[in-house]
């Protein structure tokens, strides 16, 4: 290349440093929408805490059940999506601090 640089050079040392505080919050994103995803196929009966909200919360009535399970489900979500904008606000400092 011009700078003299190989391809897989570039790509590491340039690419990948740009773009991985946005990789890290795509990554936090999709495993928030992918608990949620899980939560809404145990409804419909694939197991999880989904599955223990409705058939042990809702349909037996136990309200404790079902507000347990939600409050887990709840904090879960808060404490990916928390770690995984930490980890991108870490890495973006990180990079400009270096450049």
């Amino acid at each position: 290349m011009t700078t003299g640089a190989s391809r897989m050079k570039i790509v590491h040392s340039v690419l990948l440093r740009e773009s991985a505080p946005g990789l890290v919050g795509a990554i936090g994103v999709t495993l928030v929408a992918l608990v949620g995803y899980s939560a809404m196929a145990g409804v419909v009966g694939a197991g999880g805490l989904g599955d223990l909200a409705i058939r042990y919360g809702y349909q037996r009535y136990d309200t404790r059940v079902m507000i347990a399970s939600i409050v887990v489900l709840a904090v879960l979500v808060i404490v990916v999506q928390f770690g995984f904008d930490r980890a991108a606000r870490l890495l973006d400092r990180r990079r400009r601090v270096n450049a």
